[in-house]
This record gives structure tokens, C-alpha cells and sequence, in this order.
């Protein structure tokens, strides 16, 4: 049996809003054919995305389940109101804001390309460049990812990463250093939410606290603050037994 076979269980508790836990609502929604499991823990393929969707509320079985999908000494990535036990070295703790579409004046951009598999090491080196986040080889099979290309160059970029039903997050925004100042990341961004209006859904997406310009940007295109919210990166530990002992 691998971990793909073994079915999550039902949780016992849900929250009101799909983007409480937005990852695990993505996984179990319109991102389901993603999701590699094991008892109730879902998680996107390592090479896609570092997202770990838990249950909302962890009972010790869950912490077991996770410790066996990341792997003694691995590393995952968990949204502070699932904080884990107390024998997980926590190595980065970061505060972080969740900005929801309330009167973006999304619009289509000239200039904008589709990007896709074949532009991936261009991708990826613009984020080695500019550091926006996490972005992996796989990430641009999450959604529609656009960039503008100069003289052949890719220079700013972005796209949707977690699917919440009914929303969708805008991600992977970045500009190289080169062409800051001209407004190629609100072009880009207002492309990436016109594509998502077009099906109906709303655009939503987190930034780091501490990104006081980026959340200003965010917030003069026409998102507001939905909530804040905490960001954790925690190692399992590298002896670990699960609530069964194994």
C-alpha cells in the first residue's frame, strides 16, 4: 500500500471559510488531483508546491501521519493555528497577512504571455533573482502563470497557486530588478485576477507582514485585509513514534 492508498478520514470539525485552511480546501477541492495523503494529512507533491494540509484541528494520530510523509529531519511548512508538539524544532516563525479582492480593477494586459513547462528554467531563475517565494519546478501546473518578456528575457511574472472552491490565490509575483519602477507587477497581478474573475472566482493572496510595500501595492490595486496570520516552518523530529507507538 503506498501513501497514496491509505483514504483520509472525515474531519471532525470545519471552519466556517474556505481560506481558514486554505491549502486543505484547495486539496480536497479543485486541487484534489494533487493531493498525496496519508490518514487525514494532505500534501501537494514535493516538487509542486511546500504546502501541508492538516486537519483543523491536529489530534496526535495526525502529527504521526505528517512525521511520515515529510520524513525524520523533514521539513514542513504549517500555518500557526496548527502549531506542532513540542518536540519539533520550529526554525522559522513569520508573520503573514491573507489580502481578499474587494474592488480590484482586474483587466487583461497587452504585453502579458502564457507561461508554461517550457518556460520553467526562465521561471526559476527569476525567482533565484527577485525571491518571492516558494516556486518549484512543478508550481506552474497549479494555474495560469503570465510574465512579460523583454529583449527575449523574462522579467516579471506572475500566477495562481492554491484553489480554494469559489477562489483562487495569486502568487509568484516578481519583477527583476532591472525593470522595477515601470508597473509590471500591478499589470501582471490585474491580468492574473481578470483570468480568474472570467471563471467566477475571486482572487485572493498572502504576503509577508513585514512586506510593508507589496502590501500597499496590494491594497492600491483593491484587496484589503481579510485576516493575519502566522507562518511556521517546523522539523520532524528525527526519532519519532506515532499516538500507536511505531
Amino acid at each position: 500500500m503506498t501513501q497514496n492508498d491509505i483514504r483520509p478520514r472525515t474531519d471532525t470539525l470545519s471552519r466556517l471559510h474556505p481560506l481558514d485552511n486554505p491549502a486543505r480546501s484547495s486539496l480536497t477541492g479543485p486541487h484534489a488531483h494533487f493531493a498525496e495523503s496519508r490518514g487525514r494529512v494532505l500534501r501537494y507533491p514535493v516538487d509542486v508546491t511546500p504546502w501541508i494540509a492538516l486537519p483543523d484541528n491536529p489530534e496526535a494520530q495526525d502529527w504521526a501521519d505528517l512525521a511520515a510523509l515529510a520524513g525524520p529531519g523533514g521539513s514542513v511548512a504549517l500555518a500557526a493555528f496548527q502549531a506542532p508538539p513540542r518536540d519539533w524544532e520550529i526554525v522559522f516563525r513569520g508573520g503573514g497577512v491573507q489580502l481578499v479582492d474587494a474592488s480590484v480593477d482586474a483587466a487583461p494586459d497587452p504585453e502579458a504571455v502564457l507561461l508554461g513547462p517550457q518556460d520553467v528554467p526562465d521561471m526559476l531563475d527569476l525567482v533565484a533573482r527577485t525571491r518571492p517565494g516558494p516556486f518549484l519546478p512543478r508550481t506552474v501546473e497549479l494555474g495560469t502563470y503570465l510574465g512579460i518578456r523583454r529583449g527575449g528575457a523574462l522579467v516579471a511574472m506572475a500566477g495562481e497557486r492554491l484553489h480554494p472552491p469559489g477562489w483562487t490565490e495569486i502568487s509568484g509575483v516578481c519583477t527583476d530588478e532591472s525593470v522595477r519602477g515601470q508597473g509590471l507587477a500591478s499589470r501582471l497581478v490585474l491580468a492574473v485576477a481578470h483570468g480568474i474573475r472570467e471563471r467566477g472566482e475571486t482572487p485572493f493572496l498572502h504576503a509577508s507582514a513585514s512586506n510593508t510595500g507589496a502590501i500597499r501595492l496590494y491594497e492600491s490595486l483593491g484587496f484589503r485585509l481579510r485576516r493575519r496570520t502566522e507562518f511556521i516552518s517546523a522539523l520532524v523530529p528525527a526519532v519519532f513514534r506515532s499516538a500507536h507507538g511505531t
